[in-house]
């Protein structure tokens, strides 16, 4: 424009904003498809999902998850976890799950998603207690994940004379040890969300090498639970 400041362009729209309906039905069809061909016994839930789902553009994270589970199962073969997956209660969870990963930005937190219908496939279990797990994962992130796992290991051999502290033993075993105010958050948010027993005020308390490396009994039923519905072999 003459005498005026010029104007901005406007971006060149992509290919991805004329995506029909007709276009995400296919995608989804062929993404059953798939499944199917690796585990024929999910193909008809996968595609009973899918069909009455509008994920959108967030497919590509759905596909992602779907292609992983498919993976995971190829060579898993049993009869109830068959049965299991034609039922209306797994059905609900399967859709509540992969919903919530079409959500999630995060790759991590979408394989977590993954690991929770694979494990859950092998293990049938309580819908109850399978959907108020799936909801608890709403809370938590990663760091939540890691302490818990961590505090569940399996201590090996321990120095019957040597002394240290939770804290300490954490910190070792977490990759990306997280500063002390990090790690007394997280435990308080697990203790609040009953996955653990009460260690907040003994954290960073010295202590036995058996006192503050044996961990195990600190993790509630309800937290190995999780772990179990989260955790890929």
């Amino acid at each position: 424009m003459e005498g005026g400041a010029a104007m901005s362009e406007t971006p060149a729209p992509r290919e991805s904003d004329f995506v029909t309906g007709e276009t995400r039905r296919d995608q989804a069809l062929e993404l059953a498809a798939r499944v199917a061909s690796m585990v024929p016994w999910l193909g008809g839930p996968v595609s009973t999902i899918l069909s009455g789902q509008a994920f959108g553009r967030r497919m590509e994270r759905v596909e992602d998850v779907l292609k992983g589970v498919a993976a995971d199962l190829h060579e898993f073969r049993s009869d109830a976890g068959e049965q299991y997956v034609r039922t209306d209660e797994f059905q609900e969870l399967f859709e509540a799950a992969l919903r919530k990963a079409a959500d999630e930005r995060n790759a991590d937190r979408r394989q977590v998603y993954r690991s929770f219908i694979v494990n859950a496939i092998r293990t049938p279990g309580s819908y109850d207690e399978r959907l108020r797990a799936l909801r608890l994962l709403d809370e938590l992130e990663p760091d939540h994940l890691a302490v818990l796992a961590a505090l569940a290991r399996d201590p090996g051999l321990i120095d019957s004379h040597g002394v240290g502290s939770i804290g300490q033993t954490l910190g070792e075993r977490l990759g990306q040890p997280l500063t002390r105010e990090r790690l007394t958050a997280v435990v308080g948010d697990l203790t609040a969300r009953h996955l653990i027993s009460t260690i907040q005020e003994r954290l960073h308390t010295t202590m036995t090498a058996r006192g503050a490396q044996d961990l195990r009994n600190a993790v509630t039923p309800l937290g190995y639970e999780l772990l179990g519905l989260v955790t890929r072999d």
